[in-house]
């Protein structure tokens, strides 16, 4: 059981810009909720100093001075839509101060269940948008003298780069290390064009995703219980998979590289995943994940660039073909895919989106905070990959975390890939599955997710 005890209120440790921000056309069809992580930390001699709060305040105010939109609220813009904007207003970060008897050691294997949930701050998305904030974060205290940090971040504010960043730094500040890396704020630079748009977007790649046949929509689905696996891949296995994903590579249209690590186990996790949920060969069924385009425009956005700076993929094929054809043709699916995004796509999606009458469409809460939006569940897959990302090294002082991983807020289908903590090129999977499924062909652990690499 966890206690909260305190909760503290960081505004930024200096004045700073009392304004209101743009939100490029990106920012506005992300939900209105956080992206929630845990970091979990191991006891230190450092922690003795009992200062492991103060550390955190003082840091975090610092940071807020570089990162100063994330101490302000979002409103609902006036032009309505379903459009927000930010306004900068210094109303600051809470910190709740928690403590339980449980320790570390206690979480095993840190599968995202809800037992983790407990710390990580939640929040009641039917309050006044103007009173949530846009950081929330937890610190908690464990029997064992570890601690955890639990953070959400809102989806508005910040993709996976542009939240990484904002802790790295603020790690900096709690180390006093350096050199610290502002961020790029503008977030007009992504719809700047000096050029008329070389294509028009395709608006059918934003349909709504398959739903099972014989149902007339996704009611039935959204209402099944689920659980989540937390599954290891070893370098050797992954590189199993991208080999025979490989065998099937075509050269002559893309060159000498072949299939990527995420393609290849992107793809067996599709074709698994159709398999336990048992399809008929007709079933339509997409695979959904996200692409960053800071290197896919030109000029490349700068590196730096604090924001959302991804774009919605999408693969689709009927799962006769997925099992009955190769893991190099399902992986080609998703080559065709990503190729789609260049800086062409991109300037027409982001000049698309800007020109909708109303945003909500893409939201997957309403308003209100009530679920609603598109079902990413079965029979399609939408998966996060954060293989590419500097996830590790978050040391406020007492040490990097010895875990850092997705909060247990899935849903039917969605699957975090994420690199091995010790970087020797494994990866772990967090999937969601309804639970009827998950004890078919993936079970809870499959003997160390024998069924995702014996293909």
């Amino acid at each position: 059981m966890v206690t909260l005890k305190a909760t503290h209120i960081v505004r930024p440790a200096e004045p700073t810009p009392n304004e209101i921000m743009y939100l490029n056309s990106c920012d506005q069809i992300k939900d209105i909720t956080h992206t929630p992580t845990i970091y979990f930390y191991k006891h230190s001699p450092a922690l003795d100093a009992g200062d492991a709060l103060p550390r955190l305040k003082e840091s975090l105010s610092k940071a807020l001075v570089l990162f100063h939109p994330l101490a302000g609220r979002l409103n609902w813009a006036a032009e309505g839509g379903s459009r927000v904007e930010l306004h900068c207003n210094g109303k600051g970060v809470p910190i709740f101060e928690a403590e339980t008897e449980a320790a570390v050691e206690d979480f095993g294997d840190f599968t995202p269940t809800p037992a983790i949930q407990d710390l990580i701050p939640s929040v009641d998305y039917t309050t006044p948008i103007d009173e949530i904030p846009l950081v929330i974060v937890q610190l908690t205290s464990f029997k064992c003298g570890g601690v955890s940090i639990g953070l959400g971040i809102s989806h508005v504010m910040a993709d996976g780069p542009s939240a990484l960043h904002f802790v790295d730094e603020w790690t900096k500040f709690a180390r006093g290390a350096g050199p610290v890396v502002p961020p790029f704020l503008d977030r007009k630079a992504p719809e700047i064009t000096e050029k008329p748009l070389d294509c028009k977007f395709d608006p059918s790649v934003l349909r709504p995703p398959p739903t099972l046949l014989g149902e007339e929509n996704s009611l039935e689905q959204r209402k099944k219980p689920i659980s989540v696996a937390f599954l290891n891949l070893t370098k050797f296995q992954i590189e199993k998979l991208r080999n025979k994903a490989n065998l099937d590579f075509d050269k002559e249209t893309y060159g000498g590289r072949g299939y990527s690590r995420f393609e290849a186990v992107a793809a067996h996790i599709w074709r698994c995943t159709s398999k336990a949920r048992g399809h008929v060969a007709e079933q339509q069924t997409s695979l959904h994940f996200v692409a960053d385009f800071r290197n896919k425009m030109k000029p490349a956005l700068p590196k730096n660039y604090f924001g959302n700076a991804l774009i919605r993929v999408e693969a689709s094929d009927n799962s006769g073909n997925l099992l009955s054809k190769s893991i190099g043709t399902a992986s080609k699916k998703i080559r065709e895919a990503v190729e789609k995004v260049t800086d062409d796509t991109v300037r027409a999606y982001l000049d698309f989106l800007k020109g909708l009458p109303d945003v909500g469409r893409f939201r997957s809460l309403d308003n209100n905070g009530k679920p609603k939006g598109d079902f990413y569940g079965n029979p399609n897959l939408a998966i996060i990959s954060w293989t590419g990302l500097p996830l590790y090294g978050a040391d406020f002082g007492w040490g990097s975390e010895i875990h850092l991983g997705p909060g247990p807020m899935g849903f039917d289908g969605k699957t975090f890939l994420i690199p091995g903590r010790e970087g020797d090129g494994s990866f772990n999977v967090a999937i969601w599955l309804q639970e009827e499924h998950m004890n078919n062909e993936l079970g809870p652990r499959r003997e160390q997710c024998d069924e995702l690499t014996s293909t």
